[in-house]
């Protein structure tokens, strides 16, 4: 279980080192921190679960492979995810 506070920790912590990140609110109990360094972008999540005063932190990451694509990725990501 975490807290408030301990939100407000990690936040100034990411201020304290310069990550940039951005605040979300996903879902009706959910506060998500999108992490942005380079290579890797992280997606921190607080949630209650609908449990008020419960909170866990569930963290995702999505790692870059490090291949860099021109223009013509596009046309893969519409062919690939478009309904």
């Amino acid at each position: 279980m975490t807290s408030l506070n301990e939100l407000i920790e990690l936040l100034e912590r990411l201020e304290e080192k310069k990550i940039y990140y951005k605040l979300d609110k996903t879902r009706v109990d959910t506060i998500m921190i999108e992490v942005a360094v380079p290579g890797q972008r992280w997606e921190v999540e607080y949630n209650t679960y609908g449990q008020p005063g419960k909170c866990q932190v569930e963290i995702e990451k999505f790692v870059s492979n490090g291949i860099i694509y021109d223009e013509n990725e596009l046309e893969v990501l519409f062919r690939d995810f478009s309904d």
